[in-house]
């Protein structure tokens, strides 16, 4: 009997030993299979300012909303601040380091990213010409690695509001810069529906920030008005634009929303935060597996009135109440 209860007693101890070792062993397993691996996201932004910056804050609003947020995404974030070279090594990175899906705020980043790899997706964010400017076959089928969210500059909408705030403009200047392929082709549209409304445009381009005081005070006399195209070159140095306007007492019409808080007179604008919330939205799709190349290109065309009471005033110019009333005021 106590030979017995001996055996008993041992079998009883062995097992809680191997209880013992087994379970934390097969706990650390169970714990490693339900670890999520954090998603890796690469943007490039191609300059500061308060437009590609505000885009890039509804980037990772989108993934937010999508999921990605703390733990769950980890962002590499690099600035390339308008030099081609860094564009091109910038994107070579963010390819080296693997990221999952890459984000370029910009053309000229979208660009230097969908150059860099042909493999890893690439979602832009800010190219009014994606097709223009070879980074798409086509909007609706894509094809290939890239896709994103296009910003299609409302100039119809915008001349409108040129010919209901200041109907004594005949002849509108236009500064932007020779780099920027989404700005030739906006430049074009633009002079095509003027044309047709009456308008005499006169266009100046310039190869960097340094000729923009100076190409200012060469147009300003000969103009109206000015209107800004969606261009980083000159949003970059807007400071000196409005600057130059204000001194000539010379309405600006931009094409960004903040601009006009930095001293435009009013425009009809694409939301640059909710452009950015869409490409975040769209970067978080192709994590969670969706296929590049069949990701129709997402257009936001729909501009609202944007208007800066302060410079109105300035230029002794009335805002009708119809235009108030809709608009967003800086």
């Amino acid at each position: 009997m106590k030979n017995k209860r001996l055996i008993t007693i041992l079998v009883i101890l062995a097992v809680l030993v191997i209880v013992g070792i087994l379970v934390p062993t097969m706990s650390k397993k169970s714990s490693k299979k339900t670890e999520v691996k954090a998603a890796k996201v690469g943007v490039l932004q191609y300059v500061t300012h308060e437009a590609l910056d505000t885009i890039y804050k509804g980037i990772k609003t989108g993934l937010k909303e999508e999921g990605y947020s703390g733990k769950k995404v980890d962002i590499e974030f690099l600035n390339a601040e308008a030099d081609q070279s860094k564009i091109a090594t910038m994107s070579q990175t963010l390819v080296n380091h693997k990221n999952d899906v890459l984000i370029g705020i910009a053309t000229p980043a979208a660009q230097g990213l969908a150059n860099a790899s042909k493999e890893i997706p690439v979602v832009m964010g800010a190219v009014t010409d994606p097709v223009g400017a070879k980074l798409v076959k086509n909007l609706k089928n894509p094809g290939g690695n890239v896709t994103g969210v296009s910003d299609k500059t409302p100039i119809e909408a915008q001349l409108k509001l040129v010919k209901q705030l200041t109907p004594k403009v005949n002849t509108i200047g236009i500064i932007y810069s020779s780099s920027e392929d989404n700005s030739k082709s906006q430049v074009e549209e633009f002079k095509t529906l003027a044309d047709k409304l009456g308008y005499e445009v006169v266009e100046y381009s310039v190869p960097s920030t340094n000729e923009i005081a100076t190409t200012m005070n060469v147009m300003l006399p000969k103009v109206d008005a000015v209107w800004i195209p969606l261009d980083n070159t000159i949003a970059s140095a807007f400071s000196s634009v409005v600057s130059a306007a204000k001194d000539a007492q010379k309405p600006i019409y931009p094409s960004v929303d903040t601009m006009v808080s930095e001293g435009g007179l009013a425009s009809v604008a694409i939301d640059q935060y909710q452009l950015g919330v869409e490409t975040g939205k769209m970067a978080a799709q192709i994590l969670k597996g969706k296929n590049v190349s069949k990701m129709s290109v997402k257009v936001m065309k729909e501009g609202t009135p944007v208007v800066n009471e302060k410079v109105a005033k300035e230029l002794g110019i009335t805002i009708p109440e119809e235009i108030l009333d809709k608009a967003d005021k800086k």
